[in-house]
């Protein structure tokens, strides 16, 4: 590449890998958004399962955004290797097919491939921390191979980013740390993310048996409170059987502009995660205006501390007693509604797509190296 001064260093096309089954989706879409609005082309790779119409639609809304659609099994699911090496040689021709002049991998495995051009690897969560947070544990001997092709991927990326300081930190226990590793928070668009006029509910979007998620701990705080718990989300854990408490009211899977009127209207959200590097629903729902109840975590804290309620996540009891509070104390509640949303102001999509682009423009300066890792 001809040398050009910094500042012009911008890419014309991305390459974007995502998977269709998590969060990552979500913000692959207002990364995609916010890039289209600065001339920018994104080719997304999606993986994991099929789109759904809804996504087929929430896609078709994005100028300057091409989609090309895998199944193929993410680093996380079960026996996933051979789909990993497939889903490698996909995207290689994929590059030579569209020639990016970035690859911007939300996933691990896939950095350790060659790519002609600079790949950045984000770090959105990971199996290890899941494990050592959900489980109060080290992951099993059974995730070694996961850890040793995170950790290659890691190696050989030009660039590593993770939403927050928690979670570049937990890259660095269980893979080895980049040393220009960098946090650039999630983002969200204001405008998509409004408050209404509240109603008497507390909400919370996320899976009934996602351990991380804490759904269920939710359920048993909700006995006894005036106020109905709406859960937007999966039902069911992998069993196939979780109760819901009477005072609980699953709201099934919602698109995305389902679950902004429900946070626009509800004057509480709720999540006493065990577990969340970044917490993208709860930004939605501080914009929204929502005062926030969460679980009192490093990396919860380390975005929303001074203007969040927090519980230990094994605490019902303690949770309890938080809602029944915000319940009975309308101006507390609305003050807090309010830290929320101002707190949720520095977190915009705007914000995060500036901060890719510097680091894009990085990669494709001269003498860009990939980042050194301390051995584990």
């Amino acid at each position: 590449m001809i040398a050009r001064e910094m500042s012009s260093l911008r890419p014309e096309r991305i390459l974007m890998t995502t998977d269709t089954v998590g969060g990552v989706w979500n913000y692959s879409l207002e990364l995609s958004r916010g890039m289209a609005s600065r001339g920018v082309e994104v080719l997304l790779a999606t993986m994991g399962q099929p789109l759904s119409e809804t996504q087929r639609a929430e896609t078709a809304e994005i100028g300057r955004l091409e989609v090309v659609e895998s199944d193929y099994r993410l680093e996380w699911m079960e026996d996933p290797w051979r789909d990993v090496q497939r889903a490698g040689r996909w995207l290689r021709a994929l590059e030579l097919e569209h020639a990016p002049d970035v690859i911007h991998l939300n996933g691990y495995a896939l950095g350790s491939f060659d790519f002609h051009a600079p790949r950045l690897v984000v770090a959105h969560s990971c199996v290890l921390s899941w494990w050592e947070a959900v489980k109060g544990e080290a992951a099993p001997r059974e995730w070694e191979r996961y850890r040793r092709h995170v950790r290659k991927g890691l190696h050989a990326a030009d660039a590593v980013v993770a939403p927050t300081g928690s979670m570049l930190g937990a890259v660095k226990r269980h893979y080895g740390a980049p040393e220009h590793g960098r946090v650039i928070p999630n983002g969200r668009d204001p405008e998509l993310f409004r408050p209404a006029s509240k109603q008497k509910f507390i909400f919370a979007a996320g899976r009934l048996g996602d351990e991380a998620k804490n759904i269920q701990m939710l359920g048993v705080a909700a006995c006894g409170l005036e106020w109905p718990v709406q859960v937007a989300g999966a039902e069911c854990d992998a069993s196939g059987q979780v109760p819901l408490p009477g005072n609980v009211q699953h709201c099934g899977r919602l698109s995305a502009a389902a679950v902004a009127e429900r946070m626009a209207r509800a004057p509480i959200y709720c999540l006493p995660a065990r577990y969340e590097p970044f917490g993208l629903s709860i930004l939605e729902a501080a914009l929204a205006g929502c005062a926030l109840v969460l679980g009192d975590i490093p990396s919860l804290r380390e975005t929303w501390d001074g203007a969040a309620l927090f519980v230990h996540p094994d605490d019902p009891a303690a949770l309890h007693r938080l809602l029944r509070l915000l319940i009975s104390e309308p101006e507390l509640r609305q003050a807090y509604g309010r830290s929320a949303r101002e707190r949720a102001q520095r977190f915009t999509a705007e914000r995060m797509v500036q901060g890719y682009l510097a680091v894009y423009r990085e990669m494709l300066g001269a003498g860009v190296a990939a980042p050194a890792f301390a051995t584990s």
